[in-house]
C-alpha cells in the first residue's frame, strides 16, 4: 500500500486541519533497568521459570503499521493506528 509523504488532516494543537508528513512509527528500544522488566527478571529467576506461556510458532503473518504524523506549522506529532499488511511504501 501507497501512502502520500503528506496527508491534510487534523491537528489537536492548532485545532484546525493542517498539513502532516507521514513517517513510519517504530518503537524504541526496552529499558533493562525499568521497573517492569526489573520485576519479570525476578520472577524468571530461580526455580519456576517462565510466569506465562512464550508463544513459539508465529500466529500472524503481518504486523500493523502504525503512522507518525508531524503537523508542518506547530510540530505536534500524532499516531493513526494502520491497517494489517505486508508492505506499507511512503511516496
Amino acid at each position: 500500500m501507497e501512502v502520500p509523504k503528506e496527508i491534510v488532516t487534523y491537528c489537536p494543537r492548532c485545532k484546525a486541519h493542517k498539513p502532516h508528513s507521514v513517517s513510519l512509527y517504530k518503537e524504541g528500544k526496552r529499558r533493562a533497568l525499568a521497573k517492569g522488566e526489573r520485576h519479570h527478571e525476578r520472577e524468571r529467576k530461580g526455580y519456576g521459570g517462565q510466569k506465562y506461556p512464550i508463544l513459539r510458532r508465529k500466529a500472524k503473518t503481518t504486523k500493523k503499521q502504525t503512522l507518525k504524523l508531524q503537523c508542518t506549522v506547530c510540530g505536534y506529532i500524532s499516531h493513526r493506528k494502520g491497517i494489517r499488511l505486508r508492505k506499507l511504501t511512503i511516496s
